[in-house]
């Protein structure tokens, strides 16, 4: 010790004082950093405020669309090397792998808080709840009985079936620029994927039983989180065993026999939890969608998704779909840009619109009383403006 106080002294006790002062000050911010962000997710607003800050529409919509385009992925290898030709019962294990993960997230106080009960009605739940089992195991079927151009001709038309939903159901409208704009992307679209066009009598019934509970399914993510403090994760912790329980039901119906003889060997069941687990992705990641941007936007960005795998397909691997379909792949991409760019631009009005109409008056107010105070003689009032 008498050597280090040689060569250290007081200054070198000081500097190592100050270090362990700004490491306690260091952990001592952190631990208040954690317990804010603690209790932010103990009120379904905090929660809502948290989604909003970490995960804007930008972010939202990239998270979308990059884990769409892994599990197309995933789901070839289950449907096509696997073999597990069982789509309801694949959307079923999807679901309660979700259900598992998020009673995890709330054991560990990982689960956002929900609204109070009164905010929402149990209807309203539930109905999303049956829906959600509609759209997904019906969108898995079709994609099973029906070619992938004529399930994406099926998926065109969410687009006005939304549309047209809105206004009735909520008097939302859209603008004529905005029309224009998804028409051109849904003939895009379908000139891109008319191409693949198989007709499957049982496979159309599917695709256009699965129109409207898809349609559905997305407004109402939409408005329960836009309209209310419901986050993501929150709802899906409310909804899917409503949805767990429908798709039990629809499982004799829509699946073929067989799936308790089925192969359940290491791998095949690795490959059938990485389809789960890229599946709950899926869900949270459209929720985030939907609760950062509008039902529309969201169908736009998944015509998106299918221009950009068939484009991909034919600069990086070789893939030769026709120049016809590739000019409607570039004529929808055009559309969705312009489409794009007016919501933004919609979205910043109404940002703008919504701002206090009275802060710039006041803060000028205020600033000629400062001055009028500061000229006015000593013992005289300020002028009144």
């Amino acid at each position: 010790m008498g050597l280090l106080d040689s060569l250290f002294g007081n200054g070198g006790r000081r500097f190592i004082k100050r270090k362990d002062s700004d490491a306690g000050e260091a952990g001592r911010a952190l631990e208040e950093l954690r317990g804010s962000l603690y209790n932010e997710l103990r009120t379904s607003e905090g929660a809502k405020r948290q989604q909003q800050r970490f995960c804007g529409p930008v972010m939202a919509m990239t998270f979308n669309f990059m884990v769409a385009v892994g599990i197309i992925l995933g789901n070839k290898l289950v449907m096509g090397r696997v073999g597990f030709n069982f789509p309801i019962f694949l959307t079923f294990i999807h679901y309660c792998c979700a259900w598992i993960l998020l009673a995890i997230f709330k054991a560990l106080s990982l689960l956002p808080a929900a609204p109070p009960a009164k905010s929402t009605p149990f209807s309203s739940l539930f109905s999303l709840g049956v829906v959600m089992a509609f759209a997904s195991g019906l969108a898995n079927a079709s994609l099973k009985h029906n070619s992938v151009g004529f399930y994406q001709m099926a998926k065109i038309a969410v687009t006005p079936t939304i549309v047209i939903a809105e206004f009735f159901l909520f008097k939302k409208t859209v603008s004529f620029h905005k029309v224009l704009a998804l028409t051109v992307v849904s003939v895009g679209v379908a000139v891109a994927t008319v191409t693949d066009l198989e007709f499957n009598f049982f496979g159309a019934c599917i695709a256009l039983a699965w129109i409207v509970p898809s349609s559905v399914n997305k407004i109402l993510w939409s408005n329960l989180q836009q309209q209310t403090n419901w986050t993501a994760l929150a709802l899906m912790w409310r909804t899917t065993p409503v949805t767990i329980f429908f798709l039990v039901a629809l499982m004799p119906w829509l699946d073929p026999p067989g799936v308790l003889s089925f192969k359940w060997d290491i791998h095949n069941t690795i490959a059938i939890l990485i389809s789960a687990l890229l599946g709950f992705l899926l869900q949270w990641s459209g929720a985030l969608a939907l609760g950062a941007t509008s039902a529309t936007s969201h169908v736009v960005l998944g015509q998106f998704k299918t221009c950009v795998i068939l484009l991909g397909g034919y600069f990086l691997f070789g893939s030769d779909p026709g120049w016809i379909s590739i000019c409607g792949a570039v004529a929808a991409l055009g559309g969705m840009t312009v489409y794009t760019s007016l919501s933004i631009k919609e979205s910043r009005e109404k940002a703008s619109d919504q701002l206090p109409k009275h802060s710039l008056p006041q803060k000028l107010k205020r600033t000629e009383d400062d001055d009028n105070s500061r000229h006015s003689p000593p013992g005289h009032p300020p002028a009144v403006v």
